[in-house]
């Protein structure tokens, strides 16, 4: 089994769920937008993994390689790869299906508890780590799967094929450091954004619970 990463910055990359597709045996291969990788056939990919960035899904002016990976992403999708998105990745799928994307009424920066809706496979409530100030329009025939306080559409399903989540699943002590390193900016006085050292200072338990996240969605669309 293949998996191809989507990665849109050095540093988001695809953290647990690399360790979690290896357990599964998968292979894993990585296409880097900001190093100028391209596409490769979607023949040869059985999971699409799409990650997060600090850029707008409508940012295809500014990015010249964004129009082409939507496109990839809704012929993917329409072809049966099964696809994963993760913050700009779950903006993207959206997008790719038609859906409008948008900046979110609040930012929301750090951990933040999310709520399952309806028969979801994730757990009733969970704190989850979120780092973005856009959101989405529930594309088409999607489902939704969770929601925060502070943003209605946390996570969307599509039939067993598709699964996106607004927030970071894939977290790691580390992802969260380049991220404030590199994001730093971003962290002001507003009621959904942590500060640093409360997100650096966050329990190993917050980590290890995320985990199950991750298992339970790669088991909703490949088992």
């Amino acid at each position: 089994m293949k998996a191809r990463i989507l990665q849109h910055i050095w540093f988001e990359d695809c953290g647990t769920i690399a360790e979690a597709l290896r357990d599964r045996g998968f292979e894993i291969a990585v296409t880097r937008f900001d190093d100028g990788d391209k596409l490769p056939p979607i023949e040869a990919i059985d999971l699409l993994v799409i990650m997060g960035g600090f850029m707008s899904a409508n940012d295809e002016d500014m990015y010249d390689w964004l129009k082409a990976e939507k496109a990839f992403i809704k012929r993917a999708i329409e072809t049966g790869v099964k696809t994963f998105g993760i913050c700009l990745g779950a903006q993207l799928i959206a997008s790719a299906l038609g859906a409008k994307t948008y900046k979110n009424a609040q930012k929301e920066i750090g951990w933040h508890k999310i709520t399952a809706c309806g028969d979801s496979f994730l757990p009733p409530e969970a704190l989850a780590f979120h780092w973005h100030g856009d959101t989405f329009d529930l594309p088409e025939g999607a489902t939704l799967a969770a929601s925060s306080a502070v943003c209605e559409n946390q996570a969307f399903t599509i039939d067993d094929n598709v699964i996106a989540f607004q927030f970071h699943a894939e977290v790691t002590p580390s992802g969260v450091r380049l991220l404030i390193e590199n994001c730093r900016d971003e962290l002001i006085d507003a009621p959904y954004i942590q500060s640093e050292i409360d997100m650096l200072n966050a329990p190993t338990e917050n980590y290890q619970n995320v985990r199950p996240i991750v298992n339970a969605a790669l088991s909703y669309l490949l088992d």
